[in-house]
């Protein structure tokens, strides 16, 4: 090996690749890919895994459960450091791939970075087919590993070892790019992982990607500014954007200026913090009345780094006003130009800088600040009615936990949820404190998100209090990392809501007309109906035989202590509590779309379908 080379397995040249990257913004430097996650079998033991361990100084190692839950704690991670460091996750060829593509999807859904890293057949077919290869008849290079493909930005199957000198630069560069960013696939066939090759030493020198601020057009922004200045009900749309950007100042700024309210999405939640005068709260389908009542009025509704996702828009019914215009703000122009916006193509910060700077002295009309004032004013006399137990001995609602959490809780909490029906409750009723409190992955929804990810937001900010809360439902699908959790020391804190079934799903199986079918934990009965007292399971048992400290809640009062010791604790802590199934959320302000059966000899679908036609006649287009 001459001195310009280093001879090294391709498995070996990745992961000493992967620890000298590097991302900075704002002059903030941060290690690009801060660990591995991996769950090793014959697809990736003897290469990656072997690299591991040969680099140990260099890249830690974590040992997951469950690949999916692996990639889930690698995107809480990457949220809670604004997508400026992320976490590589490894496995085996075959199922171990294929069980990564939900948790792909999640991360590119939700913009997201995580590098996946599964095992592939071998390159040279010396060994074909191999155990757990899938065998096409008609394309003999397709693998298990092709299902990433349509949920990654970037997918590449390294079938040489000097192919990984490009592959492995394309693939940082989308992780580190704040508008192509998502889940990145390196598949990597087996025998190519050990073949070894004299790589050059600059291709482990230190790199550093810089994670730029795009500026805006002036064009564009002369005429976003024409638009405020015509707008008389402005509405700001606070998406994921302004926490990936880290723009809360200035948003806040902006909104101080100008006097415009903000709502926002799930993602976009805590942009403000709730106590400001123009914070009303989410917005949409699971949103705050206020804010769906200025949001059918604005004429101008000014998204900031959001999707527009249909509970955003309550399935385009929302935005009613029929003079209503667009400006959106937003790093990509595939979300910028949605709903047919102006445009902002920049940088979340940046932009709301130079809009602020270029409207100096605009302001909105003090009647309609004191519109959405008096608004917010009764919003809150709502939340403290959910909130409130008159009786402290009694069985808690479940607003009655979110209720109790709230007077546990300190500004740098992390709160964590994705699906079930506790998202609706935390849009409606949670009081975020600051910007990285409120954490729900509601673009893909996952179950089972919550405890791995709460994992990832541990690693990223040691000696935060984390709370995973979970219903049932959601338990029963990924409760395997409490084991990793134990492991790893990692002090999460979780929440088990025991409702005996999928209540989300269950009340919108009434709505339209499926009668709750399937959706309860119930033994089932001789005509095939699941009847009768619930299923005789016990979560709380459960999660302490996976090592963590349980303690149970009957009453509201018991909640509050043990929210509170489970707080103070050091160690992994479950909070398990049986909850009244009495509805005490306020319903939903605004409509969502889920088609009904349009012909029916049932009487629930029959008015199910009526009502439907009845909403559906309110959707726009936006053109």
């Amino acid at each position: 090996m001459s001195a310009t080379t280093r001879r090294l397995t391709t498995a070996q040249a990745l992961v000493r690749f992967l620890s000298a990257q590097y991302t900075e913004r704002d002059g903030v430097r941060r290690r690009l890919i801060a660990g591995t996650w991996g769950i090793f079998g014959h697809g990736n033991v003897a290469g990656v895994g072997q690299a591991l361990v040969e680099y140990a100084d260099v890249m830690p190692y974590h040992q997951g459960r469950n690949e999916q839950a692996m990639v889930h704690a690698a995107v809480g991670h990457a949220r809670q450091l604004n997508r400026l460091s992320a976490q590589a996750v490894t496995t085996s060829i075959g199922p171990g791939a294929t069980n990564l593509v939900t948790g792909a999807a999640l991360a590119t859904i939700n913009r997201l970075p995580v590098l996946l890293l599964p095992g592939d057949y071998f390159a040279s077919r010396v060994a074909d087919p191999l155990l757990q290869q899938l065998e096409h008849p008609v394309e003999a290079d397709v693998s298990v590993n092709d299902t990433l493909r349509p949920v990654s930005r970037y997918f590449d199957r390294l079938t040489r070892p000097e192919a990984l000198i490009p592959s492995a630069l394309n693939a940082v560069r989308v992780l580190a790019d704040p508008a192509e960013t998502g889940a990145v696939t390196l598949a990597l066939p087996q025998d190519v992982q050990a073949e070894a090759y004299d790589w050059p030493e600059e291709f482990f020198a230190d790199r550093v990607w810089s994670v730029r601020r795009p500026a805006p057009d002036p064009a564009e922004l002369a005429a976003a500014v024409a638009a405020v200045q015509a707008a008389r009900r402005p509405l700001v749309v606070a998406g994921g954007g302004i926490h990936h950007s880290e723009a809360e100042e200035a948003l806040r700024a902006f909104v101080e200026a100008t006097g415009i309210p903000v709502a926002s999405t799930q993602a976009g939640k805590g942009s403000l913090r709730h106590d400001h005068p123009a914070d009303l709260g989410g917005i949409g389908h699971t949103g705050t009345a206020v804010s769906d009542e200025l949001a059918r009025t604005a004429d101008l509704v000014i998204g900031v780094g959001t999707r527009y996702s249909d509970f955003t828009t309550a399935s385009g019914t929302l935005f009613q006003n029929p003079d209503v215009r667009f400006l959106n703000l937003n790093i990509t122009g595939f979300d910028a130009h949605k709903l047919a916006a102006r445009t902002l193509v920049c940088d979340a910060r940046t932009g709301l800088e130079q809009l602020a700077g270029a409207l100096a002295g605009h302001r909105v009309e003090p009647s309609y600040e004191a519109e959405y004032r008096s608004g917010k004013k009764r919003w809150e006399r709502v939340v403290e009615a959910a909130y409130h137990a008159a009786d402290d001995t009694a069985v808690p609602t479940q607003t009655q936990v979110l209720g109790a959490l709230d007077a546990v809780v300190g500004d740098e909490d992390v709160v964590i949820n994705a699906a079930g029906s506790l998202p609706g409750d935390l849009h409606k009723l949670w009081r975020a404190r600051s910007p990285r409190q409120y954490h729900l992955e509601y673009g893909y929804s996952c179950m089972g998100y919550e405890i791995p990810a709460a994992l990832g937001v541990q690693q990223a900010a040691p000696g935060t209090p984390v709370w995973a809360l979970v219903g049932d439902g959601t338990y029963l699908m990924n409760p395997t990392e409490i084991v990793t959790a134990v492991q790893e020391n990692l002090p999460v804190n979780l929440v088990l809501v025991q409702n005996h079934g999928y209540a989300s799903i269950g009340g919108l199986s009434e709505s339209v007309g499926a009668e709750r079918f399937g959706t309860a934990y119930r033994h089932r009965a001789a005509d095939g109906t699941f009847t009768g007292a619930p299923l005789p399971v016990d979560l709380a048992a459960n999660a302490a035989s996976l090592g963590m400290d349980v303690l149970r809640a009957r009453t509201v009062r018991e909640l509050r202590s043990a929210l509170a010791e489970a707080r103070a604790s050091g160690r992994p802590t479950c909070v398990y509590v049986e909850t009244d199934p009495a509805p005490t959320a306020p319903p939903a302000e605004a409509w969502w779309d889920v088609p009904v059966a349009e012909v029916s000899g049932r009487e629930a679908a029959v008015e199910a379908r009526a009502r439907y036609d009845s909403e559906v006649a309110g959707r726009r287009r936006h053109l």
